[in-house]
């Protein structure tokens, strides 16, 4: 069997309820809440929300509603290309 890399693994994924399995297989119960919280950060800063009140409205902290805007600023973020999919 060909050695599958994890960014194959991920393009494979298509339904919600294997992606859903796949991630908590993955990733610890904390690392998995984690992601789900950047995820969260990131749709909140595309709204333009202050990062003090996504802060609040998350529980993560401003360094990481900084560090995930700072994501969404570069050219090929990743974060941006994935919402693309998600906007008309």
């Amino acid at each position: 069997m060909k050695e599958i890399s994890l960014e194959e693994a991920f393009v494979a994924l298509d339904t919600k309820a294997i992606t859903k399995d796949f991630l908590e297989d993955l990733f610890s119960p904390k690392e998995y809440e984690s992601l789900r919280e950047r995820w969260r950060v990131v749709q909140l800063l595309r709204k333009g929300l202050p990062y003090r009140d996504i802060s609040e409205k998350t529980g993560v902290s401003t360094a990481t509603v900084t560090r995930v805007a700072r994501c969404l600023a570069r050219k090929k973020s990743g974060y941006s290309q994935l919402l693309a999919k998600f906007t008309p």
